[in-house]
């Protein structure tokens, strides 16, 4: 009696082929997604520059300011901290500004010039002002920098890579309860965004 030749390829071995198959092109495919993904997010960063603020929360606009303690986050790495206000029994107060550089460059937070540091108008590198962020300017109040000649020393020494700098600030209002805006605008050789927080010196 002549035997039928056992077939070499079982359903069961031909379906465990096909799923792994299937198994591996969905990886791949799965990995030239996200792959795609990344490509896309980083060209449109190259389009609009690295200066961009990415926020999760507010966004740190002149419309929508961030609250102290609040971190800006800029799309090259750089962050900047601004603390939250301390009164002093002399009726001024102390904040920080810091500044952490997680980008793959030495930046220089001051700018070149000392003396625009320093400036008192909203082209520096970092100001203090009296009035909610979206004020031209206040009115019924006002605010003295104490030191900002000592603030700009500290932010001119160049800041390099994976290193943090804090920047300190005394100010005195003209009553309690004020609202202040600090604004940093950090000098980049392309475009970065000004952060704005806006606190109350209770």
């Amino acid at each position: 009696m002549d035997m039928e030749p056992t077939p070499t390829d079982t359903p069961t071995a031909a379906n465990s082929r096909w799923f792994n198959g299937c198994a591996i092109a969905f990886l791949v495919v799965s990995a030239l997604v996200a792959l795609g993904a990344w490509a896309l997010a980083e060209f449109e960063k190259g389009l609009d520059g690295y200066g961009q603020l990415e926020q999760s929360g507010p966004s740190g606009s002149v419309a929508d300011p961030l609250p102290p303690g609040a971190t800006a986050r800029y799309e090259d790495g750089l962050k900047v901290t601004v603390s939250r206000p301390r009164a002093e029994p002399d009726g001024t107060y102390s904040l920080t500004v810091t500044y952490e550089n997680d980008t793959d460059e030495e930046l220089r937070p001051g700018g070149d010039s000392f003396e625009a540091s320093v400036s008192a108008n909203g082209s520096a590198p970092l100001v203090v002002r009296a009035g909610k962020s979206l004020d031209d300017y206040a009115s019924g109040y006002s605010l003295s920098w104490l030191n900002r000649r000592e603030s700009a020393a500290a932010l001119m020494p160049p800041l390099g890579t994976e290193k943090k700098r804090t920047v300190p600030l005394r100010i005195k209002p003209s009553a309690k309860g004020i609202p202040v805006t600090v604004e940093v605008d950090p000098p980049d050789a392309g475009f970065r965004e000004t952060a704005h927080f806006q606190l109350t010196l209770d």
